[in-house]
């Protein structure tokens, strides 16, 4: 394999036509995505999408262990450091360029198969969210685990975590649940579970197929190569599916600070719902009250606007001190003993909150003209 972050290339199918090909290749960071990944993928996809002769995209990743653990967060910290609460430049092009990217693969015009191979976090289900066709695998893991690091569920995480079933998103972002490919499934998160040592004959089937060009009966035929990879595939028990019931009600109202006490209060012999709770007294209460003031404000909204509000909101973030200590404390000194600040939900103010999500600057000149 190239020593390239994301490598390309492309399977001849029956027809003549070609499937395009990019793998993320950065196993020893669990494929985290960074600006350079991006920088690659970006031009990438567009070129696959005006050429004629490319009927279709597999984005998938080098290693067993992730497809895409989240976002590189290291030279984001060094600039969080430096910057402050003043402009972050560097900031302003990682959020920029990442968003524009996740909005490509969710508007992409032709089949976009994703396929969702053991660790899937954060910025890696921004990569998958969006795409046509999502494959998890029995090894699938995911969770949108950014209250541990004093951020929010970002790219594009308020619109697909607001279109989950009943509260499930609420509880996801607030928790940082680990969910399972079944309960990605449930969720809307993934389409298809297919066994990893399966991937090939998708592949073969891939190649073997003669495709139309025409979209909606392409994505027919993947859809059906899926099914066929997936027949009889067992499937884990989903642990969302089972308290749903429970989670709704964890999740009800519209006062935060009630979720909040039923969350810190919560007995339960089901240690996933536990652990869930645990997560989120220990999480950074401005990430708590973010995610939860976003809830409620993207009900309504297109993903394009969404993305732009988030823009603001990541900015905000790393004008504030939770993220570069939720950073510090997880992925630098990894003590795991953040210092959040406000300490408490219940010292957050609506003013703190409406200066998290104000513009700074002007808004990404890739996100302006996103529909």
């Amino acid at each position: 394999m190239s020593d390239d972050v994301v490598v390309f290339s492309e399977i001849e199918t029956a027809g003549g036509q070609r499937f395009g090909v990019a793998t993320l290749n950065v196993p020893a960071s669990l494929n985290s995505l960074s600006v350079a990944m991006v920088r690659l993928l970006t031009p990438k996809l567009r070129e696959w999408a005006a050429d004629a002769g490319i009927v279709g995209v597999l984005l998938h990743a080098v290693g067993d262990k992730a497809f895409c653990a989240g976002g590189d967060l290291r030279q984001l910290y060094r600039t969080l450091l430096d910057c402050g609460p003043e402009r972050n430049e560097y900031a302003e092009r990682f959020f920029g360029e990442e968003y524009e990217l996740d909005h490509l693969i969710h508007t992409f015009p032709k089949p976009f198969l994703c396929w969702g191979h053991g660790i899937v976090m954060g910025g890696g289900i921004g990569l998958m969210a969006g795409a046509s066709h999502r494959v998890v695998t029995g090894q699938s893991r995911l969770a949108m685990p950014e209250i541990n690091i004093g951020l929010y569920p970002d790219v594009g995480g308020s619109w697909f975590l607001r279109r989950m079933p009943g509260r499930v998103g609420l509880f996801l972002a607030l928790t940082a649940a680990n969910f399972n490919a079944a309960d990605a499934i449930f969720c809307g998160l993934a389409d298809v579970l297919v066994p990893q040592e399966r991937k090939a004959q998708v592949l073969d089937a891939i190649g073997a197929t003669t495709w139309t060009g025409e979209a909606k009966a392409d994505r027919a035929a993947l859809s059906r190569i899926l099914a066929q990879a997936g027949e009889g595939a067992p499937a884990p028990a989903s642990k969302v599916r089972e308290h749903f019931d429970a989670i709704n009600a964890l999740m009800a109202g519209d006062d935060l600070l009630d979720i909040a006490n039923r969350l810190r209060t919560l007995q339960s012999d089901d240690a996933w719902l536990q652990t869930a709770a645990k997560t989120f007294v220990k999480g950074a209460p401005s990430s708590a009250a973010l995610s939860f003031e976003l809830w409620q404000r993207v009900h309504r909204m297109s993903l394009a606007e969404v993305f732009r509000l988030e823009y603001w909101a990541s900015l905000g973030f790393c004008a504030h001190k939770d993220f570069a200590e939720g950073i510090r404390a997880v992925l630098v000194d990894k003590d795991r003993n953040p210092k959040w600040s406000p300490a408490t939900i219940e010292e957050i103010t609506p003013a703190f909150i409406e200066d998290h999500l104000r513009p700074r600057g002007a808004m990404a000149p890739e996100l302006v003209s996103l529909v």
